[in-house]
C-alpha cells in the first residue's frame, strides 16, 4: 500500500515504514503529524485518485529529526565584465517516518 502526498509544495510517494526528508514542518521531535493533502492511494490493484484530493484520506507520520541539507554553492560570473558573485544556501528539512495510511 502506498500513497502520494503533497507537502511543502512538492509531491512524495510514501509507504508505511519509509523515512523521507520534506520541507521544514513546525513540529517537535517524536511528535505525531497528519498529512491531509493525499492525492492518490493505492492498495494492490485498487487505486483511488482524488480530484484534486482523496476525500477522507490521511497519512500519519512521526517527526524523526530536524536539520539542514548540505550547502549549495552559487557562482555567477559575466566574462570580460569583471563581475563575480559567490553565494551559498542551506535548506532546512524535517525527516519523517510514515506510520499509517488511512484511506
Amino acid at each position: 500500500m502506498y500513497a502520494v502526498v503533497k507537502t511543502g509544495g512538492k509531491q512524495y510517494k510514501v509507504a508505511v515504514g519509509e523515512k523521507l526528508k520534506v520541507e521544514q514542518i513546525a513540529a517537535d521531535i517524536d511528535s505525531q503529524i497528519v498529512l491531509n493533502e493525499v492525492l492518490m492511494v493505492a492498495n494492490g490493484d485498487a487505486v483511488t485518485i482524488g480530484s484534486p484530493l482523496v476525500a477522507g484520506a490521511a497519512v500519519k507520520a512521526t517527526v524523526v529529526s530536524q536539520g539542514r541539507h548540505d550547502k549549495v554553492r552559487i557562482f555567477k560570473m559575466r566574462r570580460r565584465k569583471h563581475y563575480q558573485k559567490r553565494q551559498g544556501h542551506r535548506q532546512n528539512y524535517t525527516e519523517i517516518r510514515i506510520d499509517a495510511i488511512d484511506a
